[in-house]
């Protein structure tokens, strides 16, 4: 029963973050969601910064100790190993619809494109940088990365596949195509209010500390073969001039 009530709540973790990435995709492009990012303000300008500044700074603090090794080690005291990735994606997703609830809109635009031809390409914009997310997440193993995999073995009775360096498709091209996904979405838009900027800007500096920390692990994981990698690779954009960081 143990190893049945973890798949549940691995699927469950699952199906949480899946209805969170698609709000995330209404929420930042102001479509089809109840609340989007730029809805009308409601809050003055002070308050409605301050809370939303708290938002980001919540979400940024669990994403990034919840994933490192430490943490890690400390969860599974507490969770079957199967269940600690579930859990990293169940919390994450609770951060983000916390994010998404409370948002503050701050109103005001800081540039927007006008001309037909230009918003079409922004829109497209947007739309790949999602699709790059979304089939990113395939190349590397998308049910092992939202933590499927793990709790699909547990209840089969069989161990978890180890981690292996792999650098298919989009990772011979940059190291961080995922981030490279995130940040198209966040920029690539006709029109920049000043919370989508606030927005971004804040999670364009996270993305950027993230992969440090990140691949620091990844040296500490991979060794050698990494450090390889960076130094053939570049990190965000493609074919960029690189030393090696």
């Amino acid at each position: 029963m143990s190893r049945f009530l973890i798949f549940v709540y691995g699927t469950a973790s699952y199906l949480a973050f899946f209805a969170t990435f698609l709000y995330a995709i209404g929420f930042i492009g102001n479509f089809g969601v109840p609340k989007a990012m730029d809805t009308a303000p409601s809050l003055d300008w002070g308050t409605a910064l301050l809370i939303d500044l708290g938002l980001l700074a919540l979400f940024a603090i669990q994403h990034s100790v919840m994933a490192r090794p430490a943490f890690k080690r400390i969860l599974t005291r507490l969770v079957p190993q199967a269940a600690e990735r579930s859990t990293y994606v169940l919390a994450s997703s609770l951060a983000l619809m916390l994010l998404f609830w409370q948002w503050q809109p701050l109103g005001g635009i800081v540039w927007s494109v006008e001309s037909a031809p230009g918003q079409i390409l922004l829109y497209t914009g947007y739309a790949a940088g999602w699709l790059l997310v979304f089939i990113t997440t395939f190349v590397i193993n998308h049910f092992d990365l939202f933590g499927l995999s793990q709790v699909f073995a547990y209840r089969s009775g069989k161990a978890a596949p180890e981690p292996e360096f792999r650098t298919p498709a989009f990772y011979r091209v940059v190291r961080h195509p995922l981030y490279l996904g995130f940040l198209l979405a966040l920029w690539v838009k006709p029109t920049m209010s000043y919370g989508r900027l606030l927005f971004t800007a804040v999670l364009t500096l996270y993305i950027l500390v993230a992969i440090r920390f990140e691949e620091r692990d990844l040296i500490g994981l991979f060794g050698h073969r990494y450090r390889d990698y960076q130094r053939r690779v570049s990190m965000i954009v493609p074919w960029f001039p690189r030393r090696g960081t």
